[in-house]
């Protein structure tokens, strides 16, 4: 399989100019490189992760790069509530009134562990951070975003329903249908879309973690393989929805 072309996509500089755009996982990996690059191309990014001293040195880079002034929301996903997610949404709409932009990106692996040893306790965090939480999440928000003139949801997708993967390939499996089913449900409507990024294989701490015996330089960095993120978050994708772009 040959990577879809939008990998190769060059965005306008004010592509997500008076944009808002929350991302969860942003303190690492394809969250980080994403909010950066949000930022840069002028959105408001709110930044969503469990490690506030990472969030707070994601901020100082957006505004050194002298993006909008950025948003900390610190957040375990694992263990957030029902209505966590719902005080979330409640403090989006009063901060800014809408949201245009979510991107459901934050994962956790948990482990590669075959099906018949897999621990039942890790099972429940890893579909709870992988599956539950970008559902909850994405309900929650669903009034926020429909407040948006042109609002777009991206889940971070993986093909990883192979032997060892566990939950969170089962999670993956299922967070690629909620995506597949939203999109469906809102098939209708010229002002929501939902899609999903596939990047395959990249050059995160997360992948190190669990490969490591994998040489890191045989996969690309995050930097580059965030386009299609910004292309569906951006004005051109108007009428793309249901799709999941893959890069491998």
């Amino acid at each position: 399989m040959t990577a879809h072309p939008l990998f190769d996509y060059q965005p306008a500089p004010d592509l997500l100019k008076d944009r808002v755009i929350l991302i969860t996982g942003a303190a690492d990996g394809i969250g980080r490189a994403l909010a950066l690059a949000t930022a840069r191309h002028g959105a408001t990014v709110v930044l969503l992760d469990k490690v506030i001293k990472r969030l707070e040195k994601v901020y100082d880079e957006i505004e050194a790069a002298g993006g909008p002034q950025p948003a900390i929301y610190p957040m375990n996903l694992e263990g957030a509530t029902a209505k966590d997610h719902q005080d979330l949404a409640d403090n989006l709409d009063g901060e800014f009134g809408r949201l245009d932009g979510l991107v459901n990106n934050a994962g956790w692996i948990g482990s590669l562990t075959p099906m018949r040893h897999y621990p039942l306790e890790l099972w429940a965090r890893v579909m709870a951070t992988n599956l539950n939480a970008p559902f909850l999440l994405t309900h929650a928000l669903l009034p926020v975003l429909e407040k948006a003139p042109d609002p777009s949801i991206v889940f971070s997708t993986h093909e990883c329903q192979k032997a060892f993967w566990g939950a969170f390939g089962v999670a993956k499996a299922g967070q690629l249908g909620l995506m597949r089913i939203l999109a469906a449900e809102y098939q209708g409507s010229e002002r929501m879309r939902v899609n999903g990024v596939d990047t395959g294989p990249v050059r995160t701490h997360m992948r190190i973690d669990h490969y490591p015996g994998e040489a890191p330089e045989k996969n690309p960095p995050p930097e580059e393989v965030i386009a299609p993120y910004l292309y569906l978050l951006g004005p051109e994708s108007r009428g793309t929805t249901g799709e999941n772009i893959q890069r491998t």
